[in-house]
């Protein structure tokens, strides 16, 4: 049985139910399998297989104290109707590259790939684990993780969820999906600061021996529905499985050819996902990480050293990547370094106390799986343009990101391994940079540059985003970065 084990040494190992319940490790690390199971089905014989079929093959290998009865009702009632593509995630050939486009769920991000599943997954561990406390999901977010949680716990019995986002950090479409969020267990603030601050706050809460104690008084306990709880890591896993038993599907790749992964990432969840698939059995070469200016994560995979005293912040076209403090390169770090829970510990002090690290000869050996590139604004609109005008395909910015890295990735190396792109969001949710880079007038209502882009191009807008402008705003609160305990308590009395 697989159990789950600290980034930061703990000795107390949990169960994959015990560990989504608490979120986050007693000694603030991350929860990590004690070894990596491999896939119980083998991608070529997978072929005829549907998504849930496929996730119904990853997700016991990683939770193996859930009944297979109890993950198959999970993942049937997560992948359902609410999703509006009927294979869930279309892998579509655009350009030089596949595009696995993550994005047809209720909230028109990835995020849904796993928010739609966690819910399913806590309330059985809860269950199982015969928990009787309120269970508190606290979380940050640059965008897409706050609507999609929300989406996932509103009304969900026995849970409240509190979300913080950095208040004129995130587009006018994101912020408006989540201030508009119905659900009596719902809770949305802004915060005056960065996703950095807000993630840095929440982290805070979830190790301090004061909240928790008053917390315990309410008869409440902390969660998370950042990619932090391993809840939400695993699920992830799956489409990585999916995308390469659709390029065998397709005939692009003959099983056992290793295909790349280009991942826009901000907090390193969704590409770590991708490294665990690779763990599993799924073939891939290359790991190609693309940032934007906002690149702390380039730097690191190319040096070795991660640096951000002293970094300027910007605030860009692709806001669900403005982070400076990417909290899930902490497990690769651990699985790098040979599980060396100590190294771990004593590098995040060091992030903690000088800004900065840099990690050991064996670890930097690990990263070069790794290709660490970034994209400035422009480039990411021209990289939409150019692909909408070549090919009438249309992109969001992040994944705009991906596709220019991975464009200079493939000149710098001559590499012609079959690469897939996690196209994270549909493009109208920054309706208002992607109108702009396939020329259309500069709009600064983000719902006029909807219908505008609509109009243009005749691609279909999400149902999530239909009549958004019109829904009534119902969490209005703003709070300092250093009010988000106050806020959570506020939210629970």
């Amino acid at each position: 049985m697989i159990r789950y084990k600290s980034t930061r040494g703990s000795q107390n190992a949990k169960s994959s139910a015990q560990a989504i319940i608490r979120g986050i490790a007693e000694d603030r690390g991350l929860y990590v399998p004690d070894a990596f199971p491999a896939l119980s089905k083998a991608p070529e014989d997978m072929l005829d297989c549907d998504y849930r079929q496929v996730a119904a093959a990853v997700l016991p290998a990683f939770l193996s104290d859930y009944t297979q009865e109890e993950l198959r009702a999970c993942i049937e009632s997560a992948y359902d109707s609410k999703f509006e593509a009927p294979e869930v995630v279309p892998v579509v050939k655009a350009g030089n590259a596949w595009f696995l486009e993550l994005y047809h769920g209720k909230t028109a991000a990835f995020k849904d790939m796993a928010l739609s599943i966690l819910p399913y997954l806590l309330t059985t561990a809860m269950k199982k684990e015969k928990e009787e406390s309120k269970i508190v999901i606290l979380t940050a977010t640059s965008g897409d993780t706050g609507k999609a949680a929300l989406e996932g716990f509103a009304d969900v019995a026995g849970t409240e969820i509190v979300v913080f986002y950095p208040a004129g950090g995130v587009s006018q479409v994101q912020e408006r999906q989540m201030v508009t969020q119905e659900g009596a267990n719902t809770h949305v603030f802004g915060i005056r600061g960065n996703f950095d601050d807000a993630q840095t706050g929440v982290k805070r809460i979830f190790g301090d021996e004061a909240c928790a104690a008053e917390l315990l008084k309410m008869n409440c306990k902390l969660s998370s529905a950042n990619s932090i709880n391993i809840g939400r890591l695993v699920p992830q896993v799956a489409y990585y499985v999916w995308a390469y038993v659709q390029l065998l599907k397709q005939g692009v790749l003959k099983a056992g050819q290793p295909m790349n992964v280009v991942v826009p990432t901000g907090n390193f969840g969704n590409i770590l996902a991708a490294y665990y698939a690779k763990q599993m059995g799924i073939p891939i070469a290359k790991f190609i990480c693309a940032s934007n200016e906002n690149k702390v994560l380039t730097d690191f995979i190319n040096t070795g050293v991660y640096d951000i005293s002293g970094r300027q912040f910007h605030v860009t076209n692709s806001p669900s990547m403005d982070i400076l403090i990417s909290s899930n390169l902490e497990r690769l770090l651990y699985h790098l370094s040979g599980n060396d829970g100590a190294q771990v510990k004593a590098l995040m002090e060091g992030l903690e106390k000088d800004k900065k690290y840099q990690v050991s000869d064996k670890i930097k050996e690990g990263l070069k799986d790794f290709y660490g590139g970034f994209a400035s604004e422009a480039q990411t609109k021209e990289a939409i343009g150019q692909l909408y005008r070549g090919e009438g395909y249309l992109m969001d910015t992040h994944t705009a990101v991906a596709y220019k890295v991975y464009q200079e990735y493939r000149e710098a190396t001559k590499d012609e391994t079959p690469a897939v792109i996690a196209s994270t969001a549909s493009a109208y949710k920054f309706a208002e940079a992607v109108t702009a880079a396939i020329g259309l007038p500069e709009f600064r209502n983000g719902f006029d540059a909807i219908s505008a882009l609509n109009a243009a191009t005749g691609v279909r807008v999400p149902k999530g985003l239909s009549n958004l402008e019109g829904r009534k705003v119902l969490h209005s609160g703003v709070v300092e970065k250093d009010g988000l305990w106050e806020a959570v308590r506020t939210s629970l009395k």
